[in-house]
């Protein structure tokens, strides 16, 4: 179970900090490189090349502005690619529609804006129907997130 994060700048590196916590809590294996689509194509292509050969079986991508990474990437691969809009112009809705709205037959799973940890929480998922130990995590994690919310929540709130 190998997940990649890529984001295209330092300064995505907090938001992005999400995806790995996820992955963490899981348990599940991660490598983070910070590769432009723009500015060092080619070295992400080889880096591509490389996750492929090495069994990776989802990537997680974070992006804004323009944000192209993402598609990029599911342009010269078959893992399956989740993007991350990244909150930059136009409060992130920029880089939001830049990543759902790929060309047919290269889609991208989007999450929200700034929500790294639903896109860790998505490979988790996309994962456990391959990893019946990891489904096992991921039910018993939901069943505690709702005896949590009852308890907290249940009796009513004073407001």
């Amino acid at each position: 179970m190998k997940v990649a994060i890529f984001f295209g700048s330092k300064s995505d590196k907090e938001i992005m900090k999400g995806a790995a916590s996820a992955l963490k809590d899981f348990g599940v294996e991660y490598k983070a490189y910070i590769l432009s689509a723009h500015r060092v194509p080619e070295k992400l292509m080889e880096v591509l090349n490389d996750i492929e050969k090495e069994g990776f079986e989802c990537i997680i991508a974070g992006a804004g502005l323009a944000a192209h990474l993402p598609g990029v990437i599911a342009s010269h691969t078959i893992i399956p690619v989740i993007g991350v809009p990244i909150k930059a112009e136009l409060n992130g809705l920029d880089a939001l529609l830049s990543i759902v709205q790929m060309p047919k037959s290269i889609p991208v799973a989007t999450v929200g804006i700034n929500n790294s940890y639903n896109a860790g929480m998505l490979a988790i998922e996309i994962l456990s129907i391959k990893y019946p130990e990891l489904k096992v995590k991921l039910v018993e994690f939901r069943k505690n997130m709702k005896e949590k919310f009852i308890e907290e929540n249940g009796e009513g709130v004073e407001l």
